[in-house]
């Protein structure tokens, strides 16, 4: 564990801003740094990094200057706990994370056994809230709300079309592809194939056999954007046109590096895009001059920051427990990515999924856009 020190052209300014603070006010940042994951560990640790910065400009939260421990869990849950342990055994009691659900929802147990609130920017699984623990709460939906997104779609625009569902046996990934399954099957449609694979393999060559073999016009993705990518990729190897529905797990341009050009017309479900919001006009903006682009949880992150700074705020309190009472009282918080209220286990009342495709842009670069 050590003070976050992002390298490269990012956040290293404001991040040096904030190690040096005084008498501070601790916040960890944990996820995937390191592994086939970083991409978004670098999404939640950039997001954190530029609002400490912006927040110790104007004095840091109830007058404490912000420094932020960063925990690497490589996307693994024994990791996951053992840096939950290594927050609370450094004094940490207020965490933005974990990345997957996977690794919050057993990280999740530490922190709340300890005193310590956190906000997951990613982390979907409805088991991460509906365990009512006293200081879990995200700024993303759930995996149910999205799930019913993908089975609206199978049972309206793809009414007539061959579905399969595949996940990737993690609780996030099969979390989502189980529900949109569930609802699907409740609708009365049924999927041709059902699906599990390992994460971390580099030839899915026989899966995506079965999936030519099953004649699916589409597949139903539960997974991160790596095995997504190649799936993809060895789809169209195959000579297959079939086109992957896939959810906020692949939020990242490494999917269409990863996938090649094969990945044009994925369709994938997430919040509407919050670099649009106009409360994040001047963030966004800080990020682009900074030679980022805050895409998928980065402002997810950021929204945290200004929960917790908000909270701490309005309790004049940074006693994690007062913060979290006051954010179950359902009362809005302003942020970047739009207002968010809570309910009483923690998850957003107003939570929205869209449609996004991946597609060449004009400046030839193959990425997400929403779908009007």
């Amino acid at each position: 564990m050590k003070k976050l020190g992002l390298s490269g052209v990012l956040l290293a300014a404001g991040l040096a801003y904030a190690g040096v603070a005084s008498a501070d006010v601790k916040i960890g940042v944990a996820g995937p740094i390191t592994g086939p994951n970083a991409s978004f560990g670098a999404q939640l640790t950039n997001g954190v990094a530029q609002a400490a910065e912006d927040f110790n400009k104007s004095g840091g939260i109830l007058g404490q200057k912000i420094t932020v421990e960063q925990g690497d869990d490589v996307s693994d849950p024994k990791q996951g706990v053992s840096v939950a342990n290594k927050f609370v055994g450094d004094g940490v009691k207020l965490v933005i994370g974990h990345f997957n659900s996977g690794v919050t929802i057993p990280a999740s147990e530490v922190y709340a056994d300890n005193g310590a609130l956190f906000i997951t920017p990613s982390a979907t699984n409805p088991k991460v809230t509906d365990r009512k623990l006293w200081d879990a709460f995200r700024t993303c939906g759930r995996d149910d709300q999205q799930g019913k997104l993908w089975a609206d779609l199978a049972l309206g625009k793809l009414k007539d079309k061959k579905i399969a569902v595949l996940h990737d046996k993690t609780p996030y990934g099969q979390g989502l592809a189980d529900a949109a399954k569930g609802f699907m099957n409740a609708g009365g449609k049924k999927e041709v194939m059902y699906e599990g694979v390992n994460t971390g393999e580099k030839d899915y060559s026989a899966i995506v056999s079965k999936i030519k073999s099953s004649g699916a016009d589409f597949v139903m993705w539960g997974g991160l954007h790596t095995e997504g990518g190649l799936i993809v990729r060895q789809m169209r190897d195959q000579g297959m046109k079939t086109v992957l529905i896939s959810g906020d797990g692949i939020t990242d341009d490494e999917f269409a590096q990863i996938g090649g050009p094969g990945v044009e017309g994925t369709l994938m479900s997430f919040g509407p895009d919050p670099r649009n919001n106009p409360s994040a006009k001047a963030v966004v903006a800080e990020f682009k001059a900074k030679g980022y682009d805050p895409q998928g949880y980065t402002l997810y992150s950021y929204a945290g920051m200004q929960i917790m700074k908000a909270a701490a705020e309005a309790t004049k309190s940074l006693d994690p427990k007062k913060m979290a009472a006051f954010m179950h009282e359902g009362k809005p918080f302003h942020t970047v990515i739009g207002d968010i209220a809570y309910d009483k286990k923690g998850d957003r009342t107003n939570v929205d999924y869209v449609w996004y495709v991946w597609e060449k842009g004009a400046d030839g670069k193959i990425t997400y856009h929403e779908q009007k």
